[in-house]
Order: C-alpha cells, then sequence, then structure tokens
C-alpha cells in the first residue's frame, strides 16, 4: 500500500488543504489516517482532507509527496476515485 499526498494548495475555510488518498483500500487509509491523528470526518467520498499544518506529519508518517493530478490518476487507476454524485460502495464511507 502506498498514501499519497498533494501539497496543500486547496483552499477552504480559512485554511490550506491537501488530499490525502490510498493506491490500495478505503481501509488501509483510515488506518494510516487514523495513525496520524486525522479524524474520520475529514474523508470525503474517497480521499482525507488534511490541513496544511499536518502536512509535515503525514509525510513523516510515510505518505508520499505527489502532484494533484498524479494523486488523481492514481486514485482512479486503482479504482477508488469516487468523484461527486456517484455513491460510495457499502461500508466505504
Amino acid at each position: 500500500m502506498t498514501v499519497f499526498i498533494d501539497p496543500p494548495d486547496w483552499p477552504g475555510h480559512g485554511r490550506m488543504w491537501s488530499h490525502m488518498v490510498s493506491d490500495a483500500s478505503f481501509d488501509e487509509l483510515h488506518a494510516f489516517a487514523e495513525g496520524i491523528g486525522c479524524p474520520r470526518r475529514a474523508f470525503e467520498r474517497d480521499h482525507y482532507d488534511v490541513p496544511s499544518h499536518r502536512y509535515a506529519d503525514a509525510v513523516a508518517a510515510g505518505a508520499v509527496e505527489i502532484g494533484s493530478k498524479e494523486l488523481v490518476r492514481r486514485l482512479t487507476e486503482a479504482g477508488l476515485r469516487r468523484p461527486k454524485g456517484r455513491p460510495a460502495p457499502r461500508g466505504h464511507r
């Protein structure tokens, strides 16, 4: 399993955010996120929203830094992409 994270370039709620994904499964992504103290409520369809001040924590724990386009490509290739409007499979929220 590899967990990927893009740069904190996404504005929202007065701060900047990264997206964190897995190339293997949502279960492994949830376990990784829990290990770095990322709350489950930060999971949105197919990724975790990670605030910029937690970016270094994710990288230090083993998340691989990649660009946003590459992150989406890897997520799609893994069959884990869940765009808006498409429900997540049961048990994957």
